[in-house]
């Protein structure tokens, strides 16, 4: 068995701790990064309420007591964000069975936020405006010419990151449904 493969494994049983074999186009945990049994860093952060529009403000602090999936996304309006969005949205009932929250963070406006869900039909959780980028610094999801990269965290209810994977093209996909739902089960 080689390291690729020992990563692969780990990716699957939900303990991933930022490693991964390059057909999976993961971006390895650099210093500083979070990694699996980190707790995730506090954030407090202004968007829109994905459903209708309405002005929120959304801390990690109110999000504990429960699972966690914050999917950090490159850019609103693009194809595969909005593939991501659509698909956690048709599918909020499993994480919903698991009692999970999900949550997305994104660096631009909460109008652009507002936009892009109305434009979508709306989408079933939060969208989260990090414009400053210090939150997905925090999480060690801003790559090369300072752009988020595309990356899920899943915490567990006590806020420690229990899976986490940074793509390393934002535009290489997403993590499924299926995929979340079978970590978020393992919790």
């Amino acid at each position: 068995m080689t390291d690729d493969d020992d990563a692969g494994r780990s990716e699957r049983d939900g303990s991933y701790d930022g490693t991964a074999h390059a057909a999976d186009a993961a971006v390895l945990a650099g210093p500083g990064d979070l990694r699996i049994g980190d707790l995730a860093p506090g954030f407090s952060l202004p968007g829109v309420d994905g459903r209708n529009g309405e002005p929120v403000t959304v801390s990690l602090s109110s999000l504990l007591g429960r699972p966690v999936v914050i999917a950090f996304y490159p850019a609103d309006d693009s194809p595969v964000c909005t593939a991501q969005l659509n698909e956690y949205t048709a599918t909020i009932g499993e994480f919903d069975r698991l009692d999970a929250q999900v949550v997305a963070i994104s660096p631009q406006s909460p109008e652009s936020h507002r936009g892009f869900a109305a434009a979508q039909g709306g989408f079933a959780f939060p969208l989260l405006s990090d414009v400053d980028m210090s939150v997905g610094r925090s999480f060690g999801v801003v790559g090369l010419l300072d752009l988020y990269r595309r990356s899920t965290f899943v915490l567990d209810a006590d806020g420690a990151v229990r899976y986490a994977h940074r793509y390393l093209n934002a535009a290489a996909g997403y993590h499924s449904t299926p995929d979340l739902v079978s970590v978020l089960g393992g919790l």
